[in-house]
């Protein structure tokens, strides 16, 4: 009984609110010449980095036979991709080899630990590792 008290407090529960405490800042990569938005989180985005969270959004399958998945709060036609959000929109999800199959723009819940991206820019700015579907 106390584990599964201990197990439901370690989760925070979050929502695409609490990842815009982040503002961009447009600068040039050497490495690509080009210009991207790199993050400052905020101090509330600070916090959750490294914790386990819970959150939900559409599934976007951006290349299932590599397992690139990517958790949006809008659905394909109106994510950050195609101009309808920011960078803040989106949580890369690194899913475990056995996950179960997935429809795109399916509302999904997933858990997993927060990584906050600042620097490399193949990767997105909000990453969920050990991502697993929450029920």
């Amino acid at each position: 009984m106390c584990l599964a008290g201990f197990t439901a407090y370690s989760q925070t529960r979050i929502t695409w609110d609490t990842l815009k405490d982040v503002k961009f800042i447009d600068k040039y990569s050497k490495e690509v010449d080009a210009y991207y938005y790199f993050p400052k989180f905020g101090p509330s985005v600070l916090e959750l980095n490294g914790k386990e969270v819970v959150i939900q959004g559409f599934l976007l399958e951006i290349d299932p036979g590599e397992d690139i998945f990517i958790l949006s709060a809008n659905p394909f036609a109106a994510c950050f991709f195609c101009g309808g959000a920011g960078p803040e929109s989106i949580i890369e999800l690194k899913v475990p080899k056995d996950h179960p199959r997935f429809v795109m723009d399916e509302i999904m819940t997933f858990k997993g630990k927060l990584k906050l991206n600042a620097t490399d820019i193949y990767q997105c700015n909000y990453i969920l590792e050990n991502a697993t579907v929450y029920q």
